[in-house]
């Protein structure tokens, strides 16, 4: 299998290895399960520490990522890219439930912390063997009710998207040049019969806060008014 990155595991932070947080994952599913079946419960406490370092400073100071970025992902090869933001979500909630368990052992609620620590092994070990990840699906469904509220792709102004467009409606993908799903919608869009416009997020971060681009791929109809008639695909 080819080593080549396609994405810089340090530099590139909006997007990641999908496989890197299936390995994070089992690194924290397996250490809560050893702590809440020993008792050793001090364990919860640096998972949530480690986790929090590297929420903080950013993956360099995660041993899990150290450990997957550079021992097993350049033997391996590169997985499938994908956005970073569920699963750094799904870190942050990681981090809560840790740190509750933590301070519930503190305080002698040694039942409550070991159900907390058991709960996150459980979710942890079934996001890295099935890939079923609670904490991203939670944001993306987050992502998909704060577009739905606040109705922010209702309309997009045709001067962002370019110049000399095609007459009548288009299609206007918002996608990341890293991200393996982006290709793939892209691919697609260009085997079609309609016309589109690429708007690169990484390029334009601006234009994906604006309308509130919380997901890529995110694909949409427009009319020659820039009304946007259909949300045709999303992350």
């Amino acid at each position: 299998m080819s080593t080549r990155r396609t994405a810089h595991p340090y530099r590139d932070v909006d997007v990641i290895d999908a496989h890197a947080p299936r390995f994070n994952q089992a690194t924290i599913g397996l250490v809560s399960l050893l702590s809440v079946v020993t008792g050793w419960w001090p364990l919860l406490g640096v998972l949530a520490l480690q986790l929090g370092i590297g929420l903080r400073f950013g993956r360099r100071y995660c041993l899990p990522c150290l450990a997957y970025f550079e021992l097993v992902q350049p033997r391996f090869g590169e997985g499938p890219i994908e956005d970073s933001r569920p699963p750094k979500f799904a870190n942050q909630v990681g981090l809560a439930v840790l740190s509750g368990a933590t301070l519930a052992h503190v305080a002698g609620l040694s039942f409550l912390g070991g159900a907390l620590g058991l709960l996150v092994a459980g979710l942890a070990l079934l996001a890295a063997t099935t890939g079923l990840c609670v904490g991203c699906e939670l944001y993306r469904i987050g992502a998909r009710l704060r577009g739905i509220r606040r109705r922010e792709i209702d309309r997009l102004e045709l001067a962002d998207v370019g110049e000399g467009l095609p007459a009548g409606e288009l299609l206007v993908a918002f996608s990341h040049p890293l991200c393996t799903d982006c290709r793939s919608v892209e691919a697609e869009l260009a085997a079609g019969s309609q016309p589109f416009v690429r708007i690169d997020v990484r390029d334009r971060p601006d234009l994906a806060r604006k309308y509130g681009v919380a997901l890529v791929p995110m694909v949409v109809r427009v009319g020659a008014d820039g009304r946007v008639l259909q949300q045709v695909a999303t992350g």
